[in-house]
């Protein structure tokens, strides 16, 4: 794992911070001509620009020396060879082998798993198959229109994501329609509702995504689908021909009414946000065809083999990894705001946010001590140009700051004119301004241009003005298709866990999630029944106590 503090050249990234707190991203950006050439990287048809961060070379290179002597290279290897990285439940954490090519090899527990995924992969290209060319039909004989996705957490957010952002490359049955797309996460009741008034149970496959096939939220929906679609006909096989699952319980999924012939599966070695390359991503091959995700898969193979093979200084995820060390370690950030400028990568934000702070929010080493920097980061944004008109002013004039992360695409895939060129010149625009602000000067000249009064702008030069040096990265995408966005999210992966290695901690575990989970079943129970012997804080009490008070009956 990590090295120990003492090991690590914190101090000489201490130096450079020191050295560059009084040294501002606009001089930075004009005294530095290499920066373009030395800090933007080209990959998998994406551009990656660091330009504007607050980072000179020498800096680079303090950070060069922490991976290093972090041995980010030898995390690396240790994870592709399928060694234990998950140490608290002993296991690795491979999720690159789901995107491996059918020729290649994987030894995960002395296994080669690759026969073993795309066998899965196979089924699923199955199942796409007959679901496109209306073989696969419904209780009454129809093919199927509507899928309707149950699942939370990594098997919700991923799939939704990727339906979203490539809605437009979504590939037609044979009858010319293409599959309407629904996913279903909450346990809120109004969610499942709501979608169920939209479908028609004659032509609606459910998937049900859960790896036990024991998950509160996933199976209480998942009942309640089945007995909506029950109440429309009394067909004996209408379970079996209109769900399917994603699981690896086989008794609990043919308990339920499912054909264990459509129970697709995956491995403990694949964590639930990382899962979207497996089974998964079944919505996925079904709204894209299975070439199109087979195209996801590839691109972030591509990005697997750069990250395991490129230095430093040319990798992409270890750049990634350090640019985040320096603004939460060194500068102090505690929060990154994700900000995809096309409305295709709306849910890109909360994608990310699950991804990297279920990993990352660790307060422990993998040796039981306190870590000795901070751990992880608030992730959250928004779509531009909405987040323009919402959040961005304490961005350019707040008190507190945030780095951002920019991520525009090139070509878009509608065609209204006009649109995009005003879409990526706020992107560009916005970085530039953080970047370099605006002085009280500069607001006064142009003030004083607008034919102001010299005692109005005296007034508000200072609100006016922008204090600038606020770092940001650009990634710009040629386009937005499977192969280039499987890229994207690869990118970010490879980043996670070498920000894990540089903290020692473990980023495939999420252990903060369960005590919450436990209590709940508690007071579900003390719902049910006053007085069911549960123990609570007085306060807690009362708002069980009045909760149950006014509860509906059922």
């Amino acid at each position: 794992m990590s090295q120990t503090h003492a090991a690590l050249p914190w101090p000489q990234l201490a130096e450079a911070r020191d050295r560059l707190r009084h040294i501002r991203l606009r001089d930075l950006l004009t005294g530095e001509p290499e920066r373009v050439e030395r800090d933007v990287l080209d990959l998998a048809g994406m551009r990656l620009d660091w330009t504007r961060q607050r980072l000179d070379g020498a800096a680079w290179q303090a950070l060069y020396a922490l991976a290093d002597a972090a041995r980010l290279d030898q995390a690396l290897e240790r994870q592709n060879r399928g060694e234990h990285v998950n140490t608290t439940e002993d296991r690795a954490a491979l999720h690159m082998a789901l995107r491996l090519p059918r020729n290649a090899q994987c030894v995960i527990d002395g296994r080669d798993v690759v026969g073993d995924v795309h066998a899965v992969l196979d089924a699923i290209g199955n199942l796409v198959q007959r679901v496109h060319d209306g073989s696969h039909v419904g209780y009454s004989g129809r093919p199927v229109r509507s899928v309707v996705n149950i699942g939370i957490g990594g098997s919700d957010l991923g799939p939704r994501m990727v339906c979203r952002a490539l809605a437009p490359l979504a590939v037609p049955a044979a009858d010319g329609r293409v599959l309407d797309m629904h996913f279903v996460s909450n346990i809120d009741g109004a969610a499942l509702d709501e979608v169920l008034g939209q479908v028609d149970p004659e032509t609606t496959l459910f998937i049900i995504a859960s790896k036990t096939f024991g998950t509160q939220e996933t199976l209480t929906n998942a009942r309640s689908a089945r007995s909506w679609l029950l109440r429309h006909t009394d067909h004996p096989e209408a379970v079996s021909r209109h769900f399917v699952a994603v699981s690896t319980h086989a008794e609990r999924v043919a308990a339920f009414g499912i054909d264990t012939r459509n129970m697709f599966g995956f491995w403990d070695w694949v964590g639930g946000r990382y899962s979207v390359w497996s089974a998964i991503g079944l919505p996925i091959a079904l709204y894209l065809g299975m070439d199109g995700f087979r195209a996801f898969l590839a691109g972030a193979q591509a990005v697997d083999q750069h990250v395991l093979e490129a230095p430093a200084a040319a990798n992409a995820a270890m750049r990634m990894a350090l640019v985040d060390v320096w603004n939460h370690n060194l500068l102090g950030a505690c929060a990154r705001v994700v900000l995809p400028y096309d409305e295709r990568l709306k849910l890109l934000p909360s994608y990310l946010q699950q991804a990297e702070m279920e990993s990352l929010g660790k307060g422990v080493r993998h040796d039981g001590t306190a870590p000795e920097h901070e751990t992880g980061s608030l992730v959250w944004g928004a779509v531009g140009t909405d987040g323009q008109h919402a959040f961005y002013q304490l961005l350019h004039q707040g008190t507190r700051w945030a780095p951002t992360e920019f991520i525009g695409v090139a070509q878009p895939e509608h065609g209204l004119p006009g649109h995009h060129p005003i879409l990526l010149a706020n992107l560009v625009a916005q970085a530039e301004a953080l970047a370099l602000g605006k002085t009280a000067v500069e607001a006064s000249a142009e003030m004083a241009a607008e034919g102001l009064p010299e005692a109005e702008v005296t007034r508000l030069a200072p609100h006016r003005s922008f204090p600038g040096n606020r770092p940001s990265t650009v990634i710009l995408l040629e386009r937005l298709d499977p192969q280039t966005l499987g890229a994207l999210i690869a990118l970010y992966e490879h980043k996670i866990y070498l920000l894990a290695t540089l903290w020692g901690i473990n980023a495939f575990d999420q252990w903060g999630v369960e005590l919450g989970k436990q209590l709940a079943g508690r007071v579900l129970e003390d719902f049910a029944e006053p007085g069911a012997g549960h123990a609570h804080d007085g306060a807690t009490q009362a708002t069980i106590d009045w909760l149950r008070a006014r509860l509906p009956q059922v």
